[in-house]
């Protein structure tokens, strides 16, 4: 992710042991709704790992509400102010919204072009103003299922490959699949970015043939869509049902709302932060 929203766009290894204090405060979410640890609020912003964390209290260069840690162990609680080597980190108001995409609304927080994107069906100022953007991208005429947040390091994670994020899609395709052409589907096929294969299949009970519920947990750009033409069909409807266990039930085409504390304690499990 970018340097504005204060996270590492590696995984590991990246992290500064000293973050450079000319930057803006560290930024990030986490639940303070029973004191935690010191070294995992650190490590929760950003600024680097656990382990380092201790490393920087054992030096000195943390202090908690003014005063140096000289001990491990201390614990964190809601209105506490940490400053790690002369920098304050401190948690933010993260929103996190889904969004039921409608057909012919891009993936993007603006548009030269003046198209309509999906910021504009959120309405409310306040996402704007604090950074909001979308996890992932849906094409203009894929709909269904799309996570808005303004928190980078959730959104890095759920968007990097290692953490294998489910999303399920119902397919309507041109023609009638053979079990042959599915079969290719879950044995892979090769796009022009490399080998690409769904996980599961499933024929769609609607009395038709012509709609299937696909799930991957890549993410490359039209993937769906372009499997589909290898195999020599073309997909004429594509609507994400299922992102990362979220779905849109009870969210009409182009309405959002905002997630539980649960679904989000859920996602962070998912991607182990």
């Amino acid at each position: 992710m970018d340097r504005r929203r204060g996270r590492n766009k590696a995984k590991k290894g990246t992290a500064p042991s000293q973050p450079d204090s000319s930057r803006r405060p560290f930024e990030f979410t986490i639940d303070l709704t029973e004191p935690v640890r010191l070294n995992r609020y650190i490590a929760r912003s950003g600024v680097c790992s656990r382990r380092d964390a201790d490393d920087m209290i054992k030096r000195g260069l943390v202090k908690l509400n003014g005063e140096v840690v000289s001990e491990m162990g201390v614990k964190v609680k809601d209105g506490d102010e940490v400053v790690v080597n002369g920098k304050h980190i401190v948690p933010t108001d993260k929103q996190y919204v889904l969004l039921n995409k409608p057909t012919d609304t891009i993936t993007t927080t603006s548009d030269e072009k003046g198209r309509k994107s999906v910021m504009d069906l959120l309405g409310p100022y306040e996402f704007q103003s604090k950074g909001v953007f979308p996890v992932g991208r849906l094409d203009r005429h894929t709909t269904g299922v799309l996570l808005l947040t303004n928190d980078g390091m959730l959104a890095h994670r759920l968007t990097h490959p290692s953490y294998e994020i489910n999303k399920e899609y119902l397919v309507q395709t041109r023609d009638v699949l053979s079990d042959h052409q599915i079969e290719k589907l879950l044995a892979g096929v090769e796009l022009e970015d490399g080998a690409a294969k769904v996980d599961k299949v499933v024929r769609a009970d609607d009395g038709t043939g012509l709609n299937l519920i696909l799930s991957i947990h890549e993410g490359r750009n039209r993937q769906v869509r372009r499997m589909i033409e290898i195999i020599g069909s073309e997909v004429i409807k594509l609507d994400r049902v299922r992102y990362a266990g979220l779905t849109a039930k009870g969210v009409r085409k182009g309405k959002w709302r905002r997630l539980s504390r649960a679904e989000v304690t859920t996602l962070y499990r998912k991607v182990k932060l």
